[in-house]
């Protein structure tokens, strides 16, 4: 794998005159991102998931009891667009781990609520899951957890105004 101060310093021989420090930063969030999204989706697969399937099944049990949202309410969590949801519902649905039941407020609309079928198989991948991040980070102090934090809510945030 090649590092990123040597990428930095290549560029320092071409472009001497260009800052790249911020090139380090986001290589590292880059490439740890990429690590952690692999290493979690080897996670989701030993429970027949996708990283997409997780996250809308984690989102209905984390709303707590009856595990049910509207897709509105789902897509406010997720940065995906209408369709997409629609296909991922569709599939949840098609595999037996959701179901659309009507909206107890608007007959005209569904919720989406987990299955007895679906709680079982994400609570298991939940619990597997929270192992693989504890594993992910424990190279890091606590303190460590909370500086990094801090840094990345203040780069978040940066990202708020625009």
């Amino acid at each position: 794998m090649f590092d990123i101060e040597d990428i930095r310093a290549q560029w320092a021989k071409q472009r001497p005159d260009i800052d790249t420090g911020p090139m380090g930063v986001i290589g590292r969030v880059v490439r740890l991102s990429a690590l952690y999204s692999e290493e979690m989706g080897k996670t989701f697969a030993k429970h027949g998931l996708s990283a997409a399937s997780f996250d809308v099944l984690a989102t209905l049990l984390r709303s707590g009891p009856p595990h049910a949202l509207s897709p509105n309410q789902l897509l406010a969590t997720m940065m995906v667009t209408s369709g997409t949801m629609t296909n991922r519902i569709d599939q949840l649905e098609k595999d037996g781990l959701v179901a659309r039941i009507p909206n107890p407020e608007d007959k005209r609309s569904v919720h989406v609520k987990l299955t007895a079928s679906g709680i079982r198989k994400i609570d298991a991948a939940v619990s597997d899951h929270v192992v693989v991040q504890k594993r992910l980070v424990e190279g890091l102090s606590e303190m460590d957890r909370t500086e990094l934090n801090a840094i990345m809510d203040k780069c978040l945030s940066s990202f708020a105004d625009r």
